[in-house]
């Protein structure tokens, strides 16, 4: 499947506190398991995701370069914990915290990612939207996608550094 073009509404979709979206991907991002709770929140059915790029969700709001930092980690065989905009397939959107981990074989070999997402302080949003514009608009001001990326990726680590902090400790401090 071939991923729609979908406009984003603007309108917000929430989920319970205590629910919590889980999805599986392989080493490439392609979804190898989705709960209930994310085709619900998404809006899509588990034919239309399973074996589609986990991006078939990334809202067009949402900075590459936290993305770049989140597969980095992850290729490290780190977790990651991150604010996320996410696109549902009819254009409205929902907030995230989530933790994302790599799956191991017996052989400590990453195999997979696991992420589990759930519902994020609202405090916290009103703070990482900013900043998540800032680094988006650095981005958009570059003919060069992954150029425009790699200085919203410098930003973002100067900013962190000029604070003395780690990204980790950042996203927790919200």
């Amino acid at each position: 499947m071939r991923k729609a073009v979908v406009t984003p509404t603007g309108r917000e979709r929430t989920f319970a506190e205590n629910e919590i979206i889980v999805s599986k991907t392989d080493l490439k991002g392609i979804i190898t398991y989705a709960n209930p709770v994310f085709l619900r929140v998404a809006g899509y059915t588990e034919k239309e995701l399973l074996g589609q790029p986990h991006n078939i969700i990334r809202h067009p709001a949402m900075p590459r370069c936290v993305f770049k930092l989140l597969w980095d980690t992850l290729e490290q065989g780190e977790e990651i914990f991150a604010y996320v905009i996410n696109l549902c397939k009819n254009g409205d959107h929902y907030w995230v915290f989530a933790h994302v981990t790599p799956t191991f074989d017996d052989f400590g070999n990453i195999v997979g990612y696991h992420s589990s997402r759930r519902v994020p302080e609202r405090r916290a949003i009103k703070q990482i939207e900013p900043i998540y514009k800032m680094l988006k608009e650095k981005e958009d001001s570059c003919s060069d996608w992954r150029e425009g990326m790699n200085q919203a990726m410098a930003t973002l680590l100067e900013h962190l550094e000029s604070q003395g902090i780690r990204y980790d400790q950042f996203v927790f401090a919200l």
